[in-house]
């Protein structure tokens, strides 16, 4: 008499659980599917007084900055006085 038992299909086993997640843990098929422990804990929210992100849009604000100032400091070094200003200095530093 043979076995008509179905081979078993290889598992993989579930990632460890999230900082804060108290669902149970699942075993098996259902250890792959991530559940929230409560609707909506998956999603992020806006606190007041919460600063995440803000690094970031702060070194955004600190990058715009640094291009306006390059685009002035262009155009001021391609004006014909700064220039001729900036060729003097050079001469008079070379020439003794």
């Amino acid at each position: 008499m043979t076995d008509s038992t179905p081979p078993q299909p290889t598992r993989v086993p579930a990632p460890a659980p999230s900082p804060g997640h108290t669902a149970g843990v699942a075993r098996g098929w259902a250890a792959s599917v991530h559940v929230p422990a409560r609707p909506g804990a998956g999603r992020r929210r806006c606190r007041p007084g919460d600063d995440r992100g803000s690094a970031t849009a702060e070194y955004a604000v600190v990058i715009l900055a640094a291009v306006a100032f390059a685009g002035v400091l262009v155009a001021v070094m391609r004006s014909g006085e700064v220039q001729q200003i900036l060729t003097d200095l050079v001469r008079g530093a070379l020439v003794p």
